[in-house]
Formats: structure tokens, sequence, C-alpha cells
């Protein structure tokens, strides 16, 4: 892995912010919103941080919200697309199935990794952050979110990486504000709640999201 990244000219250690989830169930508000989120919030902090954003690469999603904020900012940090390469359609190559996704095309760079299932790069997703950080500060922030985004937020939590969820996306990162606020959820997200690992967001203060995450990057704990 670090020779790859290496390869791709990603020198550890940086910075990283890993964003996972995904864009069901989002009305046109939190579209809006979403993109103050990703302008204001994610990219501004990853451009006055350095550092790099690791993400699933697909042209879907919140994964496409944060390409096109990161390419209206005209920012310069590495954007890295981490995905399955039998989930992917890459230029000049057969379609490896019939709900193979784009790639988004404003990440600054992919590594593509082995796997025909969605899901399959998650175990990746969380080893390049690892290895991109190389033992300075990463955090993981939860964008609404499927099944996979359990495993995506057990594996951050695994690898000592705080999580921030960003409550009102809906899903997955709504059932982790819930189970914070000591609320009814689900077990799985019950469970990850426990581990001290993981704080809850508002989606309509994205300036709070860009602190919040400043200070990880900063402290490098939870």
């Amino acid at each position: 892995m670090p020779a790859g990244l290496a390869a791709l000219g990603l020198d550890p250690p940086r910075p990283v912010i890993v964003l996972v989830g995904g864009a069901g169930g989002l009305d046109d508000d939190a579209g809006a919103n979403l993109r103050r989120l990703f302008s204001d919030g994610l990219v501004a902090t990853a451009v006055r941080a350095g550092a790099v954003a690791v993400d699933g690469g697909t042209r879907s999603g919140v994964m496409r919200l944060l390409g096109e904020a990161h390419h209206a900012a005209g920012a310069r940090t590495p954007l890295v697309g981490v995905a399955a390469v039998g989930t992917v359609v890459i230029p000049d190559m057969p379609q490896p199935s019939e709900d193979a996704a784009p790639l988004e095309p404003h990440h600054t760079h992919f590594v593509l990794v082995p796997g025909d299932e969605w899901g399959a790069e998650a175990p990746w997703i969380s080893d390049v952050a690892t290895a991109l950080a190389s033992g300075v500060p990463s955090v993981t922030v939860l964008v609404n979110g499927g099944e996979i985004a359990y495993d995506d937020i057990a594996r951050s939590i695994d690898a000592g990486r705080p999580v921030l969820t960003v409550a009102g996306t809906g899903r997955t990162a709504d059932q982790l504000a819930a189970a914070l606020r000591g609320e009814d959820a689900d077990p799985r997200a019950v469970t990850l709640a426990r581990s001290g690992m993981v704080r809850a967001v508002p989606l309509d203060d994205p300036r709070a999201v860009g602190q919040m995450l400043a200070g990880l990057l900063d402290a490098g704990a939870p």
C-alpha cells in the first residue's frame, strides 16, 4: 500500500478526511444543505489543514457532491477515490456489470482494488486512510449511508479514527445520532456509539462541522 500510494505522488504522512455514506432518501432541502456542508465544511477544512480526502470515488451520492464541491472551490488538495474494480466503469475498458457506476471525474486520484460487489472497497478505504495518515490525525465523516456504512464506521473505530455523523442526513447517520442521544436506534448504531469514538454534528450548521473537523485533525483524538 505505501509503495502504491507513493507511486501516485501521495507520500505520507498527511492529515486525512474520510467520507462515507450515501444519498438515499434525501429531499431537495437536505441536498442544498449538503452542498453547503461540503463546500463550507469539508472542502474548506481540507484545504486549510492540507488534508487528503478519501471516499468511494463514484459519481453518485455524497461522493459526487464532494467531487463537485472540490472542483467548484478550485481545491488542489488530493481527493482520492477508492473503488472495487468490478463495481465501476473504467474508461476504455468493458463495463464489468449492469450496475457498475462511473467514476467521479473531479477526483484527483483513484485506487482501484479487488472486488466485484458493493462494500468490497470498505476495508481498502480504511487501509488507504491509515496508510496516508501514517500516525497523523485522520477523521471519518458519515453522511446518510446504508447497510455498508455500519461496516465503514466499525472499521474507522477499529483503526482508532474518530467519526463525525451528520445528523439530519437520514438513515445510518441519523441512527448513530439517535444512539448518541440515548434514544431507540438500530442495535449496531448503539454498539458503535458506545465506543466513545463517535460525535454528532447537525446538517444545518456546516461551520460547526468544519470547526469540529479542524479540532479533531489538530488533536487527533475523539
